[in-house]
């Protein structure tokens, strides 16, 4: 049972307002002043088809929601029928759904469509390969702040299609102090980062509530964590209670020896590993016992999913 957490990203109208304005970048980027003057050179103005939207590979679907915010926006005579929803598992050639339409007009968004949907499925099938590696095992897989600028809301959505967890929104969603917090304080106050680490959490406590609560957020949950990268510092911040421990490129051994240390002198407390891991070594990670795993790999080093659009056959199916 999870005991506190951040905001878990759902699909919302934030998000599609983040596709809106994303979608207005994209199409000044990719259509210029002009337009898509191959097709305007290549095919009749009252042309229409109809195209498959599917999956070469296999994978996690994340982002097909984007596709009919992406059409409303830029109001295209293109119809979209879509055959499954995000989270759903795809195989080389599903289809994942119909367009119909104008030609000229699918054409010209085609690569806009598949940027979004690619993106966002590559997210969500690295974030299922971490979620399988550790099943079994009592550790969360979490992503980070290490994302696209712009695109933050939708890449933890694509986290979460994944079966993965969010770390904070941003800055203002919880507290998280870090080794520079505690470094600026250590030298301010000319003390041990120990003890940096003890005023740190306190005046966190002590001066948190004063301030505006983000929409949405109870005041009761707002969650402060602390990083530290030594058995020694852990065991100085248990005694403060905060609610979560990130604990910053340990070894096995380490993890192992932190964990016993938490269950010995706080075990409310919640400890996230972080930093140095992969697909090959999350398992071992999450044998140790801790409770969460961060990644930022998750958002900044997944590859897109090969995604096209294809004519005829399963494409050539009418649009309902």
């Amino acid at each position: 049972m999870i005991k506190r957490d951040f905001l878990q990203v759902s699909w919302d109208q934030q998000i599609e307002d983040d596709v809106r304005r994303l979608v207005q970048l994209a199409i000044a980027e990719d259509w210029g002043e002009r337009g898509d003057v191959t097709v305007q050179c290549t095919i009749p103005e009252t042309a229409t088809g109809k195209a498959a939207m599917v999956s070469r590979k296999r994978g996690i679907l994340a982002g097909v929601l984007t596709v009919e915010v992406i059409l409303a926006e830029l109001s295209l005579d293109v119809q979209w029928k879509s055959l499954l929803t995000d989270g759903a598992s795809l195989e080389k050639g599903t289809v994942i759904g119909r367009l119909q339409g104008r030609v000229r007009d699918i054409l010209s968004v085609e690569r806009i469509l598949l940027n979004f949907v690619g993106r966002l499925s590559g997210i969500a099938t690295l974030t299922h390969s971490y979620v399988s590696a550790v099943r079994g095992t009592k550790a969360r897989i979490y992503d980070t702040r290490k994302t696209t600028p712009g695109w933050r809301r939708l890449e933890k959505y694509a986290v979460r299609c994944g079966g993965g967890h969010n770390h904070r929104l941003g800055l203002d969603r919880a507290i998280l102090i870090k080794d520079n917090h505690l470094a600026w304080l250590a030298e301010e106050l000319q003390c041990s980062l120990e003890d940096a680490a003890k005023i740190a959490i306190r005046r966190a406590r002590e001066l948190y509530p004063g301030h505006p609560i983000p929409s949405g957020q109870d005041p009761a949950d707002i969650i402060v964590e602390i990083e530290v990268d030594s058995l020694p510092q852990l065991e100085t911040v248990l005694c403060e209670n905060p609610d979560i421990v990130l604990l910053d490129n340990m070894s096995l051994e380490e993890l192992r020896q932190a964990v016993l240390l938490r269950n010995q002198l706080a075990p409310h407390v919640e400890l996230e590993a972080s930093g140095g891991v992969t697909l090959e070594n999350v398992r071992a990670v999450a044998e140790t016992g801790v409770d969460r795993i961060s990644v930022g790999a998750l958002t900044h080093a997944a590859p897109w999913l090969d995604i096209g659009l294809d004519w005829g056959a399963d494409g050539s199916g009418a649009v309902e």
